[in-house]
């Protein structure tokens, strides 16, 4: 007879944990700082790995094909239509596309932060035209808004980043009102304030380092929308302009060799998505991290 009672269960094996390294991240996490860490190695030292100049000519070796598919070791990645080296142009585009992205987001926080902030100290009248101006930027599809801009007033680079710093600041707004209403709730920026501290002092050595963690996450999720909507937008010819180069750009000129010359296309779009999924990777693992609720 087993010594089993009626009902009783035994566990046979532990739940299965998910992998992870032996600092305690997972190993996506890891793959996707490892391949951001590379992506700004590239950047910063474009002009000493680049084999060529990225708008050099080689018309004799004009849609060369990369290693692999009968390519030679001048050209890894082969070449584009102009015998253009697409490993170089691909290096300078991961330079410039996270610029763009990294000014981008950067603008977006600062804006959106600042009128938050301003709607939850003055409240009343400017509470209410910054929540206007919140329901509207989130009414507004912004594909369309960029396109009659870049096509109304020209494109310029500055501009560019500008513009697409004007996306999404809408939910740091959000996010900076409510926890900094929350803050004075709690009472420590209210004591801060009785001592005698200005508002810049209150919100800027106070509130502001006590909800950087929220707004940390916030800019890692946003940072693949900037770099997918510059993409977008080079690819519609709207956004990086010859003889610069973008991932997005690339892309765009070579949609039109995808049967003959794939790898002019294939190359940076997938470091386009690499590099999307290694930032939401990074930014969902900061979220549950320092999110006290999973605790």
């Amino acid at each position: 007879m087993s010594d089993l009672t009626a009902g009783e269960i035994v566990p046979t094996h532990a739940a299965a944990a998910p992998p992870r390294s032996r600092a305690g991240i997972p190993p996506l996490v890891l793959f996707g700082v490892g391949w951001l860490a590379l992506m700004l190695g590239i950047a910063v030292l474009a002009d000493l790995v680049s084999p060529f100049p990225y708008t050099a000519l080689d018309l004799r070796n004009r849609l060369s094909p990369p290693i692999g598919f009968g390519g030679t070791w001048l050209h890894p990645l082969g070449t584009d239509e102009l015998g253009r080296d697409v490993l170089s142009r691909l290096i300078v585009s991961i330079r410039m596309s996270l610029l763009i992205a990294f000014g981008a987001t950067v603008i977006s926080a600062v804006l959106g932060v600042t009128l938050g902030f301003l709607a939850a100290h003055f409240r009343g009248f400017v509470e209410q035209a910054v929540l206007a101006l919140v329901d509207f930027q989130a009414a507004m599809p912004f594909l369309i808004l960029a396109l009659a801009v870049l096509a109304f007033f020209g494109n310029s680079l500055t501009l560019f980043i500008c513009l697409l710093g004007l996306h999404g600041w809408e939910r740091y707004a959000r996010i900076a009102r409510g926890l900094a209403v929350s803050a004075g709730a709690q009472g420590y920026a209210g004591a801060v304030r009785q001592l005698g501290a200005s508002p810049l002092r209150v919100y800027g050595r106070h509130v502001l380092p006590n909800i950087a963690s929220t707004l940390i996450v916030s800019m890692t999720l946003a940072f693949p929308e900037i770099i997918l909507l510059e993409s977008g937008l080079s690819f519609l010819g709207l956004g990086v302009q010859p003889p610069m180069t973008s991932l997005g750009n690339m892309v765009g000129y070579g949609r039109e060799y995808l049967t003959r010359a794939p790898w002019i296309l294939l190359s940076p779009a997938t470091v386009i998505v690499l590099t999307t999924l290694s930032v939401s990777l990074i930014g969902d693992w900061l979220r549950d991290r320092l999110d006290p609720t999973l605790r």
